[in-house]
């Protein structure tokens, strides 16, 4: 089942895509789409729904993140064996675990926001996993049974405040609209092996990334174990697994966002995205 919202920011409606790829609306069925909606017993209700009964959405309008009410913003470093040869370090022995801030939450075609005395804003294209139900010390041979879903991310990063300005990566992580997510929340069963799915992100139509979960250092059934070591994962926390080669940072020179760049990303089954790069404008972060 393909999930998403739909509607100005903070009045978003919940709705589905049904198999022929039409919107239906899930209004009349549940209030939103939340940690609670995305539970097993939960999910396997709305699969039981008969799609094309419900009303269509014809004209949408801005798509929101696919869920309400983020709990953990989880991502992880450094995940793809590519990419870290890409960045001039040693593949890590345990995976390399960050935040981004809720207020870095984004629909996935909103405006993405250069930070004030942004020098080297950057893109990122990565699986998400949205966690269904509470895993905590839980077997990897299990850590799937806990996902709700997958989606697309974009990992948006600025490489001077994660790298040269001291202390951890959070604060070139976590800046205002740095983590559009969506446009849909898809289930498992549509989604199969989530080490088997193709990436890319291009910018002003150029493809930089072009990528295989496969490649992963740790696959997403690793990292749900090894996060569950450290802290209890509850409905709705979200674990963005890391990037493949092809960003900015990478390339021969350099090359970082500027405004009016804009970037398109997707991954196989999960949809796509769309972003224009802002100079910083408060207006367009309420």
């Amino acid at each position: 089942m393909k999930l998403l919202r739909y509607g100005p920011k903070g009045a978003e409606k919940p709705a589905c895509l049904d198999q022929a790829g039409t919107l239906r609306s899930l209004a009349g069925v549940i209030a939103d789409i939340t940690p609670a909606v995305l539970a097993p017993d939960s999910l396997a209700k709305l699969a039981q729904l008969d799609l094309a009964s419900l009303p269509r959405v014809e004209q949408p309008g801005r798509i929101g993140t696919p869920y309400s009410g983020l709990g953990k913003f989880i991502c992880i470093g450094l995940n793809y064996r590519d990419h870290v040869a890409e960045s001039g370090l040693a593949v890590p022995d345990e995976p390399v675990v960050f935040a981004k801030w809720s207020s870095a939450l984004t629909g996935p075609n909103d405006a993405v926001v250069i930070p004030k005395n942004s020098l080297k804003t950057d893109w990122e294209v990565e699986l998400g996993v949205v966690i269904g139900s509470k895993a905590r010390y839980v077997s990897e041979q299990d850590a799937l049974r806990h996902v709700a879903g997958y989606c697309v991310v974009n990992d948006v990063s600025e490489r001077n405040y994660q790298f040269e300005r001291c202390g951890s990566w959070d604060k070139g992580k976590g800046c205002d609209t740095f983590g559009p997510v969506g446009p849909w929340l898809v289930t498992p069963d549509e989604v199969g092996d989530p080490q088997q799915l193709q990436m890319w992100l291009e910018v002003n139509g150029r493809k930089f990334q072009n990528g295989n979960t496969r490649t992963m250092i740790f696959g997403v059934a690793y990292l749900i174990h090894y996060l569950s070591q450290f802290m209890t994962l509850y409905p709705g926390d979200l674990i963005s697994t890391g990037t493949p080669p092809g960003v900015g940072l990478g390339q021969k020179p350099p090359i970082y966002l500027k405004p009016g760049d804009t970037m398109r990303l997707g991954i196989t089954g999960l949809g796509e995205q769309q972003q224009q790069a802002h100079a910083w404008d408060a207006a367009l972060l309420d």
